[in-house]
């Protein structure tokens, strides 16, 4: 259906100035798309990939305060361990130092918080006796930058490579909404990766109760046939930058794209009628009921998720939660012996302290079935079997 749905929109209008015109495939994936946001009457900006999406979110945030009268507000908040992109901005934003080193000199000056990843929570504190002091980090931050110069804070709601798919407690985005209220700060969510059912919702913001104020989506939105991505913004902010008489800066040759528009929506009409966002739900709880025995191996540290996206981490030593030394490439050794066995896996290192660290991502498709499963486990199985004198 989505190969038919491209082949016959590039047939009919294959590219419109997304500038100059609209057309029926952006309206209709545009409304699609409103339909499960967290709030009412968002508009939606199609792009071609995450890491642009990213940079035009806060570019839109910018606008929205000049366009308020607070022009000093431009800095941008962040978290650490994450991951948003790897254009500059997107770079600039992301907890990825082996990324990030050789550009250093070109990136953009922000700031980052820890991100709420319980496993090696950066104070060595346990849930909830913590008090969730990664959530009030936020409110120091904008308190010591001063919050007339602070735009956003820019977060993922459950975390993609990065930290393996760590999830908040549930609290975590109830403090952060209200920090961001009380401080003017724009909260942008990244859902490239946990979005359009991911994570078995159609965002991760709704198991969280969470009403962000941006909300980027990527990668599942047009099912991998076609670069397309999209920022959904609250209607007021773009009321109030229209209102000053401002379009949005940031015009793209590819912007709402019709083709990949038409993409898009048969991606997310198939989803729909196969119910494949309940299935995702239901098929994720049985893969980490299937996985939770890997626990008992010596390096298996840590085993999480939500919906059909779920984090396995590494560790040498369970006591402490030691990492495996860089220079031992586990996970690259790991990655390398599953696709022998014909498992795409997604590898992340630096976790840990932004140098060792190792984890592999699971995102199976949202068709998988119970015997598919069963096989992921038995390989991932076998793969620790056979490097089980990895020290």
């Amino acid at each position: 259906e989505i190969a038919e749905a491209i082949s016959s929109q590039a047939q009919k209008v294959g590219y419109l100035s997304g500038m100059q015109f609209s057309h029926f495939p952006v309206e209709e994936l545009a409304e699609k798309i409103s339909r499960f946001l967290p709030f009412p009457s968002g508009k939606i900006y199609f792009l071609t990939s995450g890491s642009e999406a990213v940079e035009a979110s806060i570019k839109l945030a910018r606008q929205y305060w000049v366009a308020k009268g607070q022009d000093s507000k431009a800095h941008v908040i962040s978290r650490n361990p994450s991951y948003h992109g790897n254009t500059l901005a997107a770079l600039s934003l992301s907890a990825r130092e082996h990324y990030k080193k050789i550009f250093r000199p070109l990136l953009m000056e922000i700031s980052m918080i820890p991100a709420p990843y319980c496993y090696r929570c950066f104070w060595k504190e346990e849930y909830p006796s913590c008090q969730m002091k990664c959530a009030y980090e936020l409110e120091k931050e904008i308190l010591k930058l001063g919050k007339e110069n602070v735009s956003a804070f820019l977060t993922e709601v459950i975390g993609g490579a990065s930290t393996g798919a760590a999830q908040p407690p549930i609290e975590y985005f109830k403090i952060i909404r209200k920090i961001c209220d009380e401080h003017e700060v724009l909260l942008v969510v990244d859902e490239v990766m946990t979005g359009i059912g991911r994570t078995g919702k159609w965002l991760a913001c709704h198991h969280f109760d969470l009403v962000p104020d941006i909300v980027i989506l990527g990668k599942g939105l047009s099912g991998g046939y076609f670069p397309l991505s999209a920022l959904a913004v609250k209607k007021n902010i773009v009321d109030t930058v229209s209102k000053k008489g401002m379009s949005f800066l940031h015009a793209q040759t590819y912007a709402h794209h019709p083709v990949g528009c038409a993409a898009g929506l048969a991606t997310l009409n198939y989803i729909e009628e196969n119910k494949l966002v309940e299935k995702s739900s239901e098929m994720g709880r049985r893969l980490l009921t299937e996985l939770a025995p890997l626990l008992d191996h010596p390096h298996v540290g840590d085993i999480r998720g939500k919906g059909l996206l779920a984090g396995v981490e590494f560790v040498k030593e369970k006591e402490g939660k030691k990492p495996f030394p860089r220079k031992k490439k586990y996970v690259e050794n790991f990655i390398s012996r599953a696709v022998e066995k014909g498992l795409i896996l997604w590898p992340n290192i630096g976790q840990a302290d932004g140098v060792d660290g190792d984890l592999i991502l699971l995102a199976p498709p949202f068709i998988i079935t119970q015997k598919d499963i069963s096989q992921i486990f038995n390989m991932l199985r076998e793969i620790l079997f056979e490097m089980k004198n990895i020290e």
